[in-house]
C-alpha cells in the first residue's frame, strides 16, 4: 500500500482555461516540452504542412483551429506525474470545460496581457470560485504590448472576485519587454526568446542589488521596477498557500508561452503549491484518495476518436485507490459489474493501453453504449454515488430533420451517441413519440458541429431550423405535479428528455415567473443532472 500512497502524492491534475487565442493550447504544449513528452512544440494556426497542436484531433478542430473537445494529457516532470486536462477556449463549448473542471483539483487560467479578462470565459472562472477550485494565473503575451500590470490584477480581483498575489512581476512590455523581477528569489530574469518551437532558453539571472541591473535593464526601468515592488509589498496579498488551495488567493506569473520565457518558473513553482489528488463528496461522504478502494467516476464521452474503428470512449477520474487492468469492477448506475475494457491513457490521437492507474489519473475506457456522463465505478461492496455533475441550461434550441427518412435508424443513433457525449440535449414533445427532435444547445457553434458530425461519422443529412426559445427549466417535482395540465404562456413549449423527465421551454425569461404564478406548488430549476 505504501508504493501506491508514493504514487498518488506524485499526482497533480488541472485542467487549463482561457478565452480562445490567449495562449492556452500553446502553454500546453510547452509544458509537454518541458517534460520531454514532445520535442518540438507545433502550432495550431500557420501552414497547412505545419502541425496541428498536440492536443487537437477531431477534424473540425483542424479546419477551424480551434479546439472543440477537452484533451486529456499526461507526462512526468521532476518527480512528478502530471495530467492536464486541456479544455476549448470557446464559449460554445464552456459546457464541456465545466465537466472538465469537475475532473481537475486545480486550474491554470492563461489571460492574454494586452486584453485582460475576457467575457467569454467570465462564467467558466466563476465555477472555479465557485467550486474553491485553486486557481493559478498565467498572464500571457509580455512579449507583445500589454496592459499595465496592476490594471490586470486590479481587473482579477474585481471581475472575477479573487484576491491575486504576484509570484513574479513584469518590467516593460512588447518590445521594450526587459524580463520578470522574482519575489521570492529578489533577482531578475532577463528575457531571451526561444523560438521554433525550441526548448532552450538562455536567461541570465541577475540580484536586484547587483549594480550591473541597472546597466542590464537601463537606468528608467530599474526605477519603475522600485516604484513597483514599493507599491506590491505595500498592497497586494502576501502569499498564504492555504488561502490558494481554498481558492480565494490565485498567484499570478507573467511571460510569454510562444517564446518560452517564464514557462519553466512557472511550472516548478505550480507543482510545489498545488497538491496531490484531492478527496471527493459522495453519497457516502468524503472519499480518501488515499483508500485502497478503487473508485472513480465518469466526467465525459467521446465517440469516434479513432474512425478507424467507430469507438466510444468514456473518460474517467480516479478519485481513490489503485486501477488494474482486467479488474472487475462495479458501476454503481448500471447496477452490474464489469471489466474495464482497453483501459488507455491519451496524448492526442496517440494512446497506449495502462496497465495501472492512481488516484488522480484519468483513464479512457472503451464504451460500448452503456455510460453516461457522472456515472460512478468502484470495487467496494457498499454502494455509493459520487455528487452529480449538474448540466448547463441551454440556451439556444433548433428542430432537427433528416433529409433522408430512410436512414432514421442512424439518424437516431447518431444523435443520441452525440448527446451522451454532453455536448448537446436532445428533448420531444411532451406528448408525442420519437417523431420530432428538438436540439438544445449552449453555444450556436454546437450546432455546426452537430451537422458536421452527423454528415462526417454517421453518413446522415439534416436540416436544423431554429427555434425562439432561450431558456429551459427542470420540473423538480415532477411526481407531485400533473404536467400535462400544467397552465403555461403563449411561449412555453412542454418537451421531455430521453429519460422522459419532463421540461419547459421559454421564449422570455418573464414567462417563466408567469407559469409558476398560475401552478402554485410548481417547482422549476435551472439545472439538471447527469
Amino acid at each position: 500500500m505504501s508504493d501506491n500512497i508514493n504514487e498518488i502524492k506524485k499526482r497533480r491534475t488541472f485542467a487549463i482555461i482561457s478565452h480562445p487565442d490567449a495562449g492556452k493550447t500553446t502553454l500546453t504544449e510547452k509544458f509537454l516540452l518541458y517534460g520531454g513528452a514532445i520535442n518540438l512544440a507545433g502550432s495550431v494556426k500557420g501552414k497547412r504542412t505545419a502541425k496541428h497542436a498536440v492536443s487537437d484531433w477531431m477534424e473540425i478542430e483542424k479546419e477551424r483551429g480551434i479546439s472543440v473537445t477537452s484533451s486529456v494529457l499526461q507526462f512526468n516532470y521532476d518527480g512528478y506525474c502530471i495530467n492536464i486536462l486541456d479544455t476549448p477556449g470557446h464559449q460554445d463549448f464552456s459546457e464541456d470545460t465545466y465537466r472538465t473542471l469537475m475532473a481537475a483539483d486545480s486550474a491554470v487560467m492563461v489571460i492574454d496581457a494586452s486584453k485582460g479578462v475576457e467575457k467569454q470565459t467570465i462564467k467558466l472562472f466563476k465555477v472555479c470560485v465557485m467550486r474553491h477550485i485553486p486557481i493559478f494565473t498565467f498572464i500571457n503575451k509580455m512579449d507583445r504590448e500589454a496592459n499595465d500590470p496592476f490594471e490586470l490584477l486590479d481587473e482579477i480581483e474585481t471581475v472575477l472576485g479573487i484576491r491575486t498575489c504576484p509570484v513574479n512581476w513584469p518590467i516593460g512590455s512588447g518590445r521594450e519587454f526587459k524580463g520578470v523581477y522574482d519575489r521570492n528569489d529578489k533577482c531578475v530574469l532577463s528575457f531571451t526568446a526561444a523560438m521554433n518551437g525550441q526548448k532552450e532558453v538562455a536567461t541570465k539571472n541577475t540580484s536586484i542589488d547587483n549594480e550591473g541591473l541597472k546597466t542590464e535593464i537601463g537606468q528608467s526601468f530599474y526605477n519603475k521596477l522600485k516604484e513597483d515592488l514599493e507599491l506590491l509589498d505595500g498592497a497586494s496579498d502576501k502569499f498564504d498557500i492555504n488561502e490558494v488551495q481554498a481558492g480565494n488567493l490565485s498567484p499570478v506569473f507573467f511571460g510569454s508561452a510562444l517564446t518560452n520565457f517564464g514557462i519553466e518558473t512557472f511550472l516548478k513553482h505550480f507543482l510545489k503549491m498545488t497538491s496531490s489528488p484531492l478527496s471527493r463528496n459522495s453519497s457516502k461522504g468524503v472519499i480518501d484518495p488515499f483508500s485502497e478502494d478503487f473508485t472513480a467516476f465518469v466526467f465525459k464521452i467521446q465517440a469516434n476518436m479513432n474512425k478507424m474503428h467507430r469507438d466510444r470512449i468514456a473518460f474517467m477520474r480516479i478519485c481513490s485507490g489503485k486501477f488494474e487492468a482486467g479488474m472487475e469492477v462495479y458501476h454503481v448506475q448500471g447496477g452490474r459489474k464489469l471489466k474495464l475494457s482497453q483501459p488507455q491513457q491519451m496524448m492526442a490521437e496517440e494512446r497506449h493501453i495502462v496497465e495501472e492507474a492512481y488516484a488522480g489519473d484519468i483513464i479512457g475506457v472503451f464504451d460500448p453504449g452503456i455510460f453516461s456522463i457522472g456515472d460512478t465505478i468502484c470495487t467496494s461492496s457498499d454502494k455509493f454515488e459520487f455528487d452529480g455533475i449538474p448540466t448547463f441550461a441551454p440556451e439556444h434550441f433548433a428542430r432537427v430533420t433528416q433529409l433522408d427518412t430512410m436512414k432514421r435508424k442512424q439518424f437516431m443513433k447518431g444523435i443520441s451517441q452525440i448527446a451522451q457525449e454532453g455536448a448537446i440535449q436532445i428533448f420531444q414533445e411532451f406528448n408525442t413519440g420519437m417523431e420530432e427532435i428538438i436540439v438544445g444547445v449552449v453555444g450556436v457553434l454546437q450546432f455546426e458541429v452537430l451537422k458536421y458530425r452527423l454528415e462526417n461519422e454517421y453518413n446522415v443529412d439534416v436540416r436544423l431550423d431554429t427555434l425562439p426559445y432561450e431558456h429551459i427549466r427542470w420540473i423538480d417535482n415532477k411526481e407531485e405535479i400533473d404536467v400535462s395540465k400544467i397552465v403555461g404562456t403563449s411561449d412555453m413549449k412542454k418537451v421531455k428528455d430521453l429519460k422522459g423527465n419532463p421540461l419547459l421551454i421559454f421564449s422570455n425569461s418573464w414567462s417563466v415567473g408567469m407559469v409558476l404564478d398560475r401552478n402554485k406548488g410548481l417547482k422549476l430549476s435551472e439545472f439538471g443532472k447527469n
